[in-house]
């Protein structure tokens, strides 16, 4: 991929504002970046959602995931991607700019 993040921001709303080396600027909301994990638990998760739990059960849930999600911290992985630590704990994602790129089709603006 030529493009490539040149600022990285969260905004007051929740999402992730990306501008990119050809001046596309994204919004991300941040709970569609945990959503969408590519992690492999994560895409595990989402494939085992096919068959519903019984009605009768409710999810446990940890303190932290009781809380407005945020992102604590993004770290560089070589030049490709990103590894997003969470507020509910989860950090083991790799978010490549390409996958980035592609979640926020949707919603980029041009500056």
């Amino acid at each position: 991929m030529s493009v490539v993040p040149v600022e990285l921001r969260k905004t007051e709303d929740r999402q992730l504002a990306i501008r990119w080396s050809d001046g596309v600027e994204q919004l991300l909301p941040l709970r569609q970046l945990r959503n969408e994990c590519p992690c492999a638990t994560c895409r595990e998760k989402a494939s085992a959602k096919s068959t519903p739990p019984p009605s009768t059960s409710l999810p446990i849930l940890s303190a932290a995931q009781t809380m407005p999600l945020d992102i604590l911290r993004m770290r560089p992985v070589g030049n490709y991607g990103y590894n997003i630590s969470f507020s509910d704990g989860h950090d083991s994602g790799i978010f490549t700019f390409e996958y980035l790129r592609r979640m926020g089709l949707g919603t980029d603006q041009n500056s």
